[in-house]
């Protein structure tokens, strides 16, 4: 899922921010809908559930788990906060307060781990809790390959270019210092960064704020001094005061931090790699944060400790080096969802022992899986590190509470290597089932569809409904939480595997200012159960039994209690709520039974595929006869089984049983080996009902009957109601509904169906009710087709609403009153829901517009009911292909990219690059592996953008995000990881796609015709009409007209945007454009330019050796041109070129122009003064050169654009002007330059500078350069602006040269300069705004990094 981020359980399903601190409930686990997260909340069928065992009670009666009495004292107010009771965790450790956890380490894969928060320092036998802490993502990374040696005093030049003190008490034998830099808001979550940017601009308000007052202090005395101001040199100064005051109002309103940069500092003292960070522009007192004051840390694992960038931010970090010194991880959590699971799980607090996490003995490791450059979502770099770690570190279980929808479950590169871990490894895998209920096949990967993972649904009792919760009168029995995930999946297994408590009030990180959050979602119910599994496994070690995941869950699903009564409820609860003393009562018997899991595999008779691990009739194709279906039962061991000892001898004696013999018949018996058996079983759905039917066949050993059913083969059938009406109207009157009842209809949406609009009725209640509106269809090879809906009804109305269906397909819809909603009032809730089913049938899925001038003919057809035809299309996107300019293949450190496998990862870097000639919104799309994460094969891809001052725009990775680029060139990298080299090596010339929203101006709306001559010759326009149903009505889509085209559009690309034929009635709201399909037109080829390759008609009249005389002059020039200048043999034969044709051709300004051109090249020239004599010398050259009176006398006149011979002269006159206007504008820039360095040398020499502007005796050669620049060209043009800013500048009024400089930077063109923005660095320096020139620091840091980060 895109990250765990929560939010408060009043405002479910809603598209999420980034993670919050303002509301004590927040929501675990959010399942991704397209790119954004929903969040889910709670409730579920509360009549009908016989609850579980919960928190103690005054005066408590149990009735199979039921409390009907319930009140809450201190003591179980605060074990309710922790729920340990629900699953038995804490009768057991009661029992066995040595079985604990200890000896079982956790592997955390989430979104990192605070090593500074409640409860996570030490386990209860007092060893270190929080044993390593590791950045899977790679988003801490730093680049730390650049060395450096201290000189004299100690001092080096940090990364960011301050000078840093190192401590002298540091060895550093080799006396190499790795450096690098990080800007800090790149490690902080979204909501400290808010905290921090709030804090940090009072500060700068109140330096900005006196800056102003002074500024409009001075303007005001000028005024009041100068009453009347008529001498212009006296308007320039007050121009330049006001300047100054404009400039900062327009500053205050600017103001974006982009925050502090941390220097980072590595080296290895002998024996370790060690770390510090000099975090001065964190502290408030220039005294702190020191990079000589900072305690050096080292990784992680080797010492146990952390750092504190400072108080004012409060969070941790951690460090970690790899690649010999040259990668320096900084660890953060991005978001306190980790912190939060992990104490769930293990947290121990001897002061309050309620508040203990389930297994407080247990230690873990903190794999974050969450990227904080994607606001914590996951990333398959990642997911493999973070499982490459736990077999590294020898992890017993992993918890993961992250999680999407899938396209195929249990398949892809992730699942493959959960899968090798746990049957060869024998790690123990625990994740989260999802928050997307209440609906049926919601659960999403990995946890709800991965054989290999144990997937946990999210419990609520009455306990922790009361006292977590708040709730005023909570229920007597417990229940699932209403938007806990349901299964099947689409291939028919269960789905969720057992149930556990979905909400704590848990640690979380120091940096949230509170020690701990309420937080529900099945990312809190899979800590709980792993936790409930760490005892499990702490018992069976201490007892010498062989801990396996087979093992375990086999204990766990047949001792689970369960939350209901009816058979279907299981793909709620799964097998029901753990019990973990009763799961090791079970493991104690299971001593010498062999450990095997049993692999089923399901064919319909006669089919090879599909290949299913259930048997799922869903669509009226399936149920409406009999079938017979071929299973398949393979025992499969641990891969360390020995062949004689433990695969020959196995064989069991299985009796099968159904719980639903009305509609399933197999055979009673099977004999089963390590080969395994296969054998055929008869579902007969004919005579059941409409509605949910849910049975499981089951196998029992026949020597062992008490270990309960040694595998299950889930059959779920859904029986639609048809409809046969006409118009296809449903309705569902009278539904009575209590907190967390869930009504389900199946319906066979109608053939020709395309959109419903619903209408839901509520009454007798007074106060709200919240409800969910869920509905599922599922169609192959796609993901579930689910829409959602949150609503709530303050007093008994009426809402309506509209959502896309696919006809012929069976559609569930589920109604569900929130579990919480309506609590304390007896009232029961009366719905009334119809649902009208729409739909213009159309002969097309998808609308091409090939590039030619023909219309696209479209049969409309109603099937259902008259519909009003008024069709619109819209092309608003512009989608261009671009392969790779460059592609690198590498193999990856060894330090964290090696599999368990013993395979090195490869990874392959692609280069692509685009220009956009004005600023847009873009997206890149890479079809072959965009939307995928856990159902891909390959294992990671993250791109970045950036600009040719190497300044990142955007990244992302399997989800793009739309970003907003000003004009420019840009270059994307896309990298790509996996062990396979041929697979990478056939992505070589991988296409991507950049998509280019259009703006609103540029949008195409496409017009309709009635005839196929139409666009051609304008006539019968097409308009709407009325659908008869079965009457066909046909029109035509036409194509753009080519004006219309947006520019830079090039052939090839494609413009894309959307088609919608219907209307809906009036009322009903099409939320978010469902009810469009997307329209496309293919770029064509442009028209030929005519004029192109014509020659001229005018005669040339030099004579031939003219002709070869200036040929032969121009190839010297070129050559001249073409030579390098990197050494100084290299300088010294561009020197002798340059005088012999300088002397071969004196008054040549071409040539003349390429040698000043060529000094301007030269680099790394060590005496500047000289150099910018040459420079002012070339330049005079240049100029005395050009008859400038000639050239002013011919622009004064008009010339000719009709005559070619006219234009050729005006070209030439127009290079010459530019030649002169360059050298003008370099002479100026050099004597600027050298007029600087003599004022620098003076000033070393203690001699008496010169000011040339207020000495009238000496000619000031710069003014004199300036007026004459200024009769050729706007010197406040972006190209020449530079030299006025210098000009005012040179006469004290920055104010107005700031503003010049201002207008420079933000004119639209090429990437932003450097030297522009260090020059406005040096002016505020110079006026005295310490404060912003601090800022404009930090943004250089943006503009202009060294390099591009790491992957």
């Amino acid at each position: 899922m895109r990250n765990p981020l929560f939010q408060g359980a009043c405002s479910a399903r809603q598209t999420l921010p980034p993670p919050f601190l303002s509301s004590p409930l927040v929501v675990g686990l959010l399942l991704r809908s397209s790119r954004s997260r929903r969040e889910r909340n709670s409730g579920e069928k509360k009549w009908r559930i016989r609850a579980m065992p919960c928190s103690s009670s005054v005066d408590s009666v149990e009735d199979n788990g039921a409390l009907r009495s319930f009140k809450l004292n201190e003591s179980t107010f605060l074990a309710s906060l922790m729920p340990k009771k629900e699953i038995g965790a804490d009768r057991f450790i009661e029992a066995h307060p040595e079985f604990d956890g200890r000896g079982v380490v956790i592997a955390i894969f989430d979104s990192g781990v605070d090593p500074a928060a409640a409860g996570l320092q030490v386990t209860s036998d007092g060893k270190p809790k929080i044993l390593d802490v590791i950045d899977c993502t790679g988003s801490g990374d730093i680049d730390t390959s650049n060395k450096v040696k201290a000189d004299a005093d100690g001092c080096i030049r940090g990364a960011s270019g301050a000078s840093l003190i190192v401590n002298s008490s540091w060895k550093n034998p080799s006396g190499e210092w790795h450096v690098g830099y990080k800007l800090v808001y790149e490690l902080f979550t979204d909501t400290l960064t808010s905290r921090l940017k709030r804090e940090r601009k009072k500060k700068w308000d109140e330096k900005h704020q006196e800056a102003i007052v002074e500024a409009v202090k001075d303007l005001n005395e000028f005024d009041k001094k100068h009453e009347k101001v008529e001498d212009v040199d006296l308007k320039r100064v007050r121009e330049d005061l006001q300047n100054r005051v404009d400039f900062l109002r327009k500053q205050a309103d600017s103001y974006d931090d982009k925050g502090p940069v941390i220097d980072a500092v590595v080296w290895h003292d002998g024996e370790l790699w060690r770390i510090a960070l000099d975090t001065q522009s964190l502290e408030d007192d220039p005294e702190r944060g020191k990079l000589a004051d900072c305690v050096p840390l080292t990784n992680y694992r080797i010492e146990r400790k952390f750092g504190v960038f400072s108080s004012l931010d409060a969070c941790s970090f951690v460090v970690n080096v790899y690649d010999e010194g040259n990668v320096l991880s900084i660890v953060t959590d991005c978001s306190p969802h980790g912190t939060h699971v992990a104490g769930i799980a293990t947290a121990f607090h001897p002061e309050e022992p309620l508040l203990n996490g389930v297994a407080p003995g247990a230690q873990l490791i903190s794999c974050k899986i969450g990227d904080s450059r994607l606001r914590s979502m996951e990333t398959g770099t990642g997911l493999t590190r973070a499982l490459i770690a736990a077999v590294e570190h020898k992890c017993d279980l992993i918890n993961m509470s992250y999680g999407e929808p899938t396209l195929l479950p249990d398949y892809g590169r992730f699942v493959d290597l959960v899968d090798e871990v746990v049957n060869k490894h024998r790690l123990i895998f625990v994740s989260s089932a999802g928050n997307s209920g209440p609906a049926l096949s919601t659960v999403g990967a990995p946890g709800g569809t991965t054989s290999s993972i144990i997937g946990v649904g999210a419990y609520v009792s009455p306990a922790m409904a009361a006292g977590a919760h708040c709730v005023v009168d909570p229920p007597s029995e417990g229940l699932e939480y209403t938007w806990s995930s349901r299964g099947p999946t689409v291939d028919g297994a269960l789905g969720v595997c057992i149930s556990a408590p979905g909400g704590a009030v848990a640690p979380v990180p120091t940096w949230t200012l509170q020690r701990r959050m309420l937080m529900n979602g099945t990312s809190m119910a899979s800590p709980s159960a792993c936790g409930g599994i760490a005892l499990l496994v702490s018992a069976m070690k201490a007892e010498g039994i062989p801990v396996s995941l087979y093992t375990v869950r086999e204990a766990l699903e047949n001792t689970s209690l369960p939350v209901c009564g009816l058979p279907e409820d299981k793909l709620s609860t799964g097998q029901g709520l753990m019990q973990v003393n009763k799961a090791h009562e079970y493991i104690q018997k299971l001593h010498n039974v062999p450990c095997v899991r049993y692999q089923i595999k399901i064919n319909q008779a006669g089919k090879t595929t599909p290949t299913s691990r259930g048997i799922y009739l869903r669509e009226a194709s399936d149920y409406q006869q009999s079938t017979e279906w071929t299973v398949q039962v393979e025992p499969k061991f641990h891969d360390d089984a020995n062949n004689l000892e433990h695969l020959v001898p196995f064989e069991e004696c299985i009796e099968l049983h159904s719980s639903g013999n009305v509609f399933v018949r197999a055979p009673e018996y099977i004999l089963l080996t390590h080969n395994g058996r296969s054998f055929n079983i008869v579902v007969d759905p004919t005579n059941l009902s409409d509605g949910l039917h849910y049975c499981e066949l089951y196998g029992i050993d026949c020597k062992s009957p008490w270990r309960g059913p040694l595998f299950r083969i889930p059959v779920t059938i859904t029986k639609a109601m048809s409809i046969k009406n006409r118009p296809a109207v449903i309705s569902f009157s009278g539904m009575s509904f209590l907190p967390g009842h869930i009504e389900r209809k199946y319906i066979v949406v109608p053939f020709g169906a395309a959109w419903v609009e619903a209408t839901m009725r509520t009454s007798g209640f007074d106060t709200a009710r919240r409800f969910f509106v869920d509905t599922v269809q599922i169609s192959p090879l796609q993901r579930p087709m689910k829409w959602e809906s949150v609503i709530t009804f303050s007093s008994p109305s009426v809402k309506s609403f509209a959502f896309p269906v696919e006809g012929g397909r069976t559609m569930e819809l589920a109604i569900s009153q929130f579990w919480s909603s309506g609590i304390g009032s007896n009232e029961t809730t009366l719905v009334d829901f119809e649902i009208a089913f729409h739909g213009i049938n159309i002969n097309k899925e998808e609308v091409v517009l090939d590039g030619s001038e023909a219309p696209v003919r479209i049969d409309a057809q109603a099937l259902l009911s008259s519909e009003k035809l008024a069709p619109v299309a819209i092309l608003n996107k512009l989608r261009v292909p671009y392969r790779p300019v460059d592609a690198k293949l590498s193999t990856l450190s060894t330090d964290r990219d090696k599999l368990p496998s013993g395979k090195q990862i490869l990874a392959l870097k692609l280069t692509y690059k685009f220009k956009l000639d004005d600023g847009a919104e873009v997206k890149p799309q890479i079809p072959l592996l965009n939307n995928r994460i856990y159902d891909n094969k390959f294992e990671s891809q993250f791109y970045m953008i950036s600009d040719s001052n190497k300044r990142v725009y955007a990244m992302g990775d399997v989800y793009p995000n739309s970003t907003k680029l000003p004009k420019g060139e840009y270059n994307l990298q896309l990298y790509l990881r996996h062990d396979n080299v041929q697979y990478l090596e056939k992505m070589k010339q991988l296409v991507l796609f950049i998509v280019r929203k259009l703006e609103d101006k540029e949008a195409i709306r496409l017009s309709f015709y009635s005839q196929p001559d139409g666009p051609v010759i304008g006539n019968g326009s097409f308009k709407t009409s009325v659908l008869v149903p079965g009457a066909k009505e046909a029109f035509y889509v036409g194509p753009p007209t080519k004006d219309k085209l947006p520019k830079n559009s090039p052939e090839g690309s494609v413009l894309l945007g959307a088609i919608s034929y219907g209307k809906l009635s009036i009322g009903v709201q099409d939320e978010g454009g469902n009810l469009s399909y997307q329209i496309s037109y293919q770029v064509p080829p442009y028209k030929l330019d005519e004029d192109k390759g014509k020659s001229s008609s005018t005669t040339d009249t030099k004579s031939v050796s003219e002709r070869i005389e200036e040929e032969v002059r121009d190839a010297k020039i070129k050559v001249l041109a073409s030579l390098k200048q990197g050494t100084d043999v290299e300088r010294s034969e561009w020197k002798n070129l340059s005088i012999s044709l300088k002397s071969e051709y004196p008054k040549y300004t071409p040539l003349l122009a390429k040698i000043l051109e060529g000094l301007l090249s030269q680099n790394n020239v060590e005496d500047k003064m000289h150099h910018f004599e040459e420079i002012i010398d070339a330049a005079d050259e240049v100029v005395d050169s050009i008859d400038r009176d000639e050239l002013a006398k011919y622009f004064s006149l008009r010339s000719d654009p009709e005559d070619e011979s006219a234009e050729k002269i005006k070209k030439k006159m127009e290079t010459t002007r530019d030649q002169l206007a360059e050298a003008l504008y370099q002479k100026a820039l050099a004597m600027a330059e050298h007029e600087s360095l003599k004022g620098e040398k003076a000033s070393t020499e203690g001699a008496n500078v010169l000011d040339r502007t207020d000495d009238k005796s000496v000619p000031d050669l710069f003014e004199e350069n300036f007026i004459e620049i200024k009769k050729w060209v706007d010197v406040k043009s972006s190209k020449y602006g530079t030299l006025s800013v210098i000009h005012e500048r040179r006469r004290g009024r920055l104010g107005i040269a700031l503003k010049v400089l201002n207008d420079m930077i933000q004119e639209e063109g090429e990437p932003p300069k450097k030297k522009l923005y260090e020059l406005k660095l040096s002016l505020l320096d110079e006026i005295g705004w310490g404060h912003l020139v601090s800022h404009e620091r930090q943004w250089m840091h943006v503009r202009f990094p060294s390099n591009l980060p790491l992957f």
